[in-house]
């Protein structure tokens, strides 16, 4: 503030008290003398120094009046307990020695205006009145007696009244030392330079509400306050904390006005009762406001459901709470930390009509304690109220308890008196009473000395300033607990920069040790996120983190690596099991026992050929061909023990060479066979010359060269992919992860297996329409029926795999159906030519050994045929249409005279 515009400011007030002192101001002409003397509507004590008090002796009245009821806690309390505290020092010889400290003690009404009109009292010295236009009838000069000077000045009680008066007390710097007032905007030194307090701030206070809202697990609240600066202050501390700590959100902030309207409150529960989750509620209220609110909740039949948590202006008084006890159940309350004051109580118990007449309102206190009354006319007939008798006692006729900011009052009237003994000495150094350099006190001296002040108070706790002229934050936390049908306020915990809270000692509502809720949403389940709600960070709706997904923190859902499943909560990954075809498995032992079965047959057949390898019967049926073809039926019931071995990198090598080699040799064989039956009897049809490359070499390089291929093709996939084994997490990813499974396999994909089986399916299909074309030749060459016939089946065998192998894609079994599809179809198709080429042969050669020999038989058709061939088999010498194929010299039935003999081919029965 510029000092022009202070100047101004100053004048105009100062226009103002003038009038207000000469114009009506009570007891501007008058002062009574002596010790503790009523002055009209406040209590005046003569001293050397005066400090000015200002005390909630009543509340603020209804409408069209400045006061209400009286007070007796937070007011005759606290006024008493300044009157003790004066008393005390003026009764020290160390403190303030041969200095008496007087008193101006004012009633604020609990109304910041009122308190307004009350304090311009404090001023009124610093004032020079002008006695021009005074005319006294004798002609004489006007006596003024010139008022008391103030030079300090406790209180006053609420935030809002502390900062009125402060705003003129500052003008003419008057000192001020509160004993409640504790809104944040105390704090600031710039407007607020002269005011100090022995109480801390709301920021204190608010963290610790926030800390104890917190320590509660609450997260979900609403806010009341009392229109004004405490509890508006108040309550904008407590959301600025819980915005900075983060976890605390406030439903909705309540005003209470100032002046409020029939109704008010039960609109207040109400509006309380929209967010009926926030159960907890923050009050920063006057001590009528409060009262008000739980009438309002016991009408609204909310008994129980709110959990109230008052500041210290609820502390642990009774007046908020009496006959309200089972509304007020389970309230948490806070309080500067404090000690009950005992010289208070044996001095405040002591006190009688008789000798406390300097407390003006003591009478009036006293009717309002003991429920009498001191006049008779004031009783009224068929009044329970009866007549005081003076013989009543404090706390033995009446119940009493200390009020909570008594021990505050008196600290703050010894700061004062600290601070003065600090100036006096400093100024006055070996003088006895005040020195010129002390009369007047220089109010912007004696607040140095005020900041500076560092005493054990009357509790023992230190009483200090910080430069904003606050004190330390130090509470007591106190529950409203009913024990055996007696209420108590019961400390719970303190807090001194931090929490310290008992929960295990708290009682809630109906006496239980069940801490009650104030969460907008429920926690969410371990896996499940948090979707917070548009604006309110504390209220959410949980989302499941569903399918492959895990719970990252609390408010993210992530995929788990693609080797990784969820665990059963999904809060974290696990690795995918690993699966394989095992060999005890019912899909492996199958297609294993008919490989072991074909294995052993092929053998069986291998050793009788090899036995019986110049018989007839095996001669006829193409030895060579015939060993080429049992390897691969050989190799293709070996196949199955790959498939199902444990896919390595020799194994699936191994897979990649036989899974196809042996159907490529047998149908490469059997096609070779084919073949040469069709180019021979068509090439009969044509000429005499004989097809080429029919002899057993030529059968075998036309045979090894069509397995070539296969080979081959084997070798050029090895280089453009080698071989190696995978887990596949693909094949087996279910919806639901829990069956989620990884498949151990060689690294052949469907098209590699189309590729790799391609060849020999073409070799099948080339075989089976050869064999189709030589249905009809001669039954002698009856062996390309049995091949056709095994072409058939074959055939029929891979039309059925071929929709069970791909139909099977997308089963969670695929797997095991493909792996046990196609090595029992590759089995299969080897056990149809095993059995229907070789195994009617083995049976000739064991158990019908008479037709194992060589046979002569007459065809016309053969005759015809080879007599179509003679020649050229004349040259040859003799020649062996199927590799073993004997000739024959065949005589002419008919014609015996024929001087010459013919050749003639004769196919056996069992040729091919």
């Amino acid at each position: 503030m510029s000092g022009g515009h202070f100047c101004m400011e100053r004048l105009s007030f100062c226009l103002l008290l003038s009038a207000w002192s000469w114009g009506w101001a009570p007891g501007g002409a008058a002062k009574p003398k002596g010790q503790g003397y009523p002055h009209m509507n406040s209590i005046r004590i003569d001293g050397d120094i005066t400090l000015g008090g200002l005390f909630p002796v009543h509340g603020r009245g209804a409408e069209g009046k400045a006061c209400g009821e009286l007070k007796k806690e937070k007011g005759i309390h606290r006024l008493e307990a300044m009157l003790f505290a004066l008393d005390r020092i003026n009764n020290d010889p160390d403190l303030l020695p041969n200095i008496t400290l007087g008193a101006r003690i004012l009633d604020t009404c609990s109304r910041d205006t009122h308190a307004l009109e009350q304090s311009l009292t404090f001023v009124q010295a610093l004032i020079e009145k002008d006695s021009t236009e005074v005319r006294c009838v004798s002609g004489g000069p006007p006596i003024i007696t010139k008022p008391e000077r103030v030079v300090g000045v406790i209180g006053a009680s609420g935030s809002s009244v502390s900062i009125m008066v402060a705003n003129i007390l500052r003008l003419f710097k008057i000192p001020q030392i509160s004993y409640a007032s504790t809104a944040p905007d105390l704090s600031d030194n710039s407007r607020y330079d002269f005011f100090s307090r022995v109480v801390p701030s709301d920021t204190y206070q608010a963290q610790a509400m926030v800390d104890i809202v917190k320590a509660l697990k609450w997260n979900y609240v609403s806010t009341l306050a009392s229109e004004g600066s405490y509890g508006e202050s108040g309550v904008e501390a407590f959301i600025q904390k819980s915005r900075e700590d983060g976890g605390v959100c406030v439903a909705q902030s309540v005003k209470i006005p100032r002046e409020p309207k029939p109704g008010e409150f039960d609109k207040i529960i109400r509006r309380l009762l929209e967010t009926s989750h926030a159960r907890a509620v923050i009050i920063f209220a006057n001590e009528d406001d409060i009262r008000r609110v739980l009438e309002a909740a016991k009408r609204a039949n909310q008994t129980g459901h709110f959990i109230w948590m008052g500041s210290d202006s609820w502390g642990s008084k009774i007046a908020p709470v009496l006959h309200l006890e089972e509304v007020a159940e389970g309230s948490v309350t806070i309080l500067p930390k404090r000690v009950s004051v005992r010289g208070f109580d044996r001095y405040f118990s002591s006190r009688t009509l008789d000798n406390n007449r300097r407390n003006i309102w003591f009478a009036e206190f006293w009717e309002e304690n003991f429920h009498c009354k001191l006049s008779r006319h004031a009783l009224r007939k068929g009044s329970s109220i009866k007549k005081c008798t003076n013989r009543e006692r404090i706390g033995q006729d009446s119940s009493y308890e200390q009020e909570g900011k008594v021990q505050f009052v008196i600290d703050a009237v010894y700061a004062m008196g600290h601070a003065l003994h600090n100036m006096h000495k400093n100024l006055c150094p070996g003088k006895v009473g005040l020195c010129p350099r002390m009369d007047p006190v220089d109010g912007v001296e004696l607040l140095k000395y005020i900041r500076n002040v560092n005493f054990s108070g009357i509790a023992g706790t230190p009483v200090t300033f910080n430069e904003n002229g606050d004190a330390p934050g130090r509470y007591d936390i106190y529950q409203y607990q009913i024990r055996n049908s007696t209420p108590e306020y019961k400390v719970i915990g303190q807090w001194t920069d931090h929490l310290h809270l008992k929960v295990e000692n708290m009682l809630w509502p109906g006496g239980g040790s069940q801490q009650p809720s104030s969460i907008c949403s429920l926690p969410c389940k371990p896996g499940e996120r948090k979707k917070l709600v548009k604006g309110i960070p504390c209220c959410w709706h949980c989302e499941r983190c569903d399918g492959y997904q895990y719970q990252l923190d609390e408010f993210h859902c992530k995929r788990c690596h693609f080797n990784e499943r969820p665990n059963e909560n999904h809060t974290s990954c696990t690795p995918i099991p690993i699966i394989k075809l095992e060999w005890s498995s019912p899909w492996a032992v199958v297609p294993v026992f008919i490989a072991i079965v074909g294995i052993i047959a092929t053998l069986f057949v291998v050793i009788t050929f090899v036995r019986y390898n110049d018989t007839p019967i095996v001669k006829a049926s193409g030895r060579e061909l015939s060993y080429v073809l049992l390897t691969g039926i050989f190799l293709c019931y070996a196949t199955t023990f790959l498939m199902i071995a444990e896919p390595d990198l020799s194994t699936c090598s191994l897979r990649r060479i036989f899974l196809g080699l042996g159907m490529s040799i047998s149908y490469a064989a059997l096609l070779t066979k084919t073949n040469r039956i069709y180019r021979i009897f068509e090439q009969g049809k044509k000429s005499v010359s004989a097809p080429r490359f029919i002899s057993p070499a030529s059968q075998l390089v036309i045979t090894f060269s069509l397995i070539s291929l296969q080979l081959v093709g084997v070798c050029i996939w090895f280089i453009v992919d080698p071989s190696h084994s995978v887990i596949d997490y693909e094949d087996q990813r279910t919806t639901n992860p829990h069956f989620a499974r990884g498949i151990l396999k060689c690294d052949i994909s469907d098209l590699s297996l189309i590729c790799l089986l391609g060849y020999s399916m073409l070799l099948m299909v080339t075989c089976t329409v050869y064999a189709i074309k030589t249905r009809g030749v001669p039954e002698t060459f009856n062996e390309a029926k049995p091949i056709g016939f095994t072409m058939y089946t074959t055939c029929i065998v891979w039309l059925a795999f071929i929709p069970i192998f791909f139909g099977t894609s997308q089963s969670a079994e695929k797997m095991y159906i493909q792996t046990t599809t196609l090595t029992i179809s590759v089995s299969l198709s080897a056990s149809v030519s095993l059995g229907m080429l070789y195994m009617p042969k083995v049976y000739i050669i064991l158990f019908h050994p008479e037709q194992n020999v060589p046979k002569r038989k007459r065809s016309l058709k053969a005759v015809v045929t080879a007599a179509t061939m003679s020649n050229k088999f004349s040259q040859k010498g003799g020649f062996r249409p199927n590799g073993e194929a004997k000739s024959e010299l065949c005589e002419n039935l008919e014609t015996q005279a024929l001087a010459t003999k013919q050749t003639y081919v004769s196919y056996s029965n069992h040729a091919i």
